[in-house]
């Protein structure tokens, strides 16, 4: 008998990344007008960004059913393994909610579901977390026990470079848009508590980033876990940012994402941000 460890492609770690960690990716699809996608599976995220920057409305996200999970979770238990899902917050989509429907349909036993109270590379540190927790020989309760403890000093920042999405979501006004584009305006968002929230605004993207290390050294990382790079269609300029925080705090290991529709569609191409796990 086995882990096996599920999470959703919100988490968006790459196909290789999923299979090095030995983590089970179950997609959520794009709809772009009427034409659909399956996430990271018939959409890269390089055609995502290409796609949206042609679309004149923004794409939709569908949950995961509770039928693909009952299948992908009832397979897993004939095999007689044990296994536990991670999947994005249950505030940003109904997809926790329809893994807790299968649960219940095929019984709790050997099925361990935790809410990760965020998204993207916060999701997807997580799922790092699990996977060594379970290469170190943990069950899968206690799995779930550390990580229901660890979601919540979970910290995710990011700049997002443009402001179009963010207005053609509803989010900011086309006046406030067009405002903030004339003075190079840059929001800074964070993922906490299963919520993605403005946090600041900041003149300038290379201000930003800096508004990121000082956050990050605020809150105080911890060094004995990971630390995720993340970025829209953005890979050297994350390098970059990636080479400030490394400079700055004791980073022990690190990975990067390519962050994906869920979050991609709000922020547009040219976001970057990080994501850690808080001390204490």
């Amino acid at each position: 008998m086995s882990v096996r460890i599920f999470t959703d492609s919100t988490s968006d770690l790459s196909q290789q990344q999923a299979r090095q960690l030995g983590v089970e990716v179950i997609p959520l699809t794009v709809r772009f007008g009427e034409e659909e996608f399956v996430d990271g599976v018939t959409m890269t995220p390089a055609e995502f960004y290409n796609k949206l920057e042609e679309s004149q409305q923004l794409p939709q996200t569908a949950q995961i059913n509770p039928d693909v999970f009952e299948k992908v979770f009832g397979a897993a238990r004939e095999q007689g393994d044990t296994l536990v899902g991670i999947f994005l917050s249950s505030d940003l989509s109904g997809t926790f909610q329809s893994a807790r429907v299968a649960q219940q349909m095929l019984g709790e036993e050997g099925i361990v579901l935790v809410d990760s109270r965020t998204v993207t590379f916060g999701l997807g540190l997580l799922v790092r977390e699990a996977a060594a927790m379970r290469d170190e020989g943990k069950s899968a309760q206690e799995i779930g026990a550390a990580l229901e403890e660890l979601r919540h000093k979970v910290r995710l920042y990011a700049a997002v470079d443009t402001l179009k999405y963010l207005r053609l979501g509803g989010r900011l006004s086309g006046a406030a848009a067009a405002l903030g584009g004339l003075l190079n305006i840059k929001p800074l968002i964070s993922v906490q508590e299963g919520k993605v929230e403005s946090v600041a605004k900041v003149r300038g993207l290379g201000p930003a980033l800096d508004w990121i290390v000082s956050r990050i050294e605020a809150e105080g990382l911890d060094p004995e876990h990971m630390v995720m790079f993340g970025h829209t269609a953005a890979p050297e300029l994350c390098g970059k940012f990636a080479q400030k925080v490394l400079e700055k705090l004791p980073v022990a290991q690190y990975d990067w994402a390519e962050i994906g529709s869920t979050v991609g569609t709000h922020a547009g191409p040219g976001a970057v941000g990080a994501a850690f796990i808080k001390k204490g």
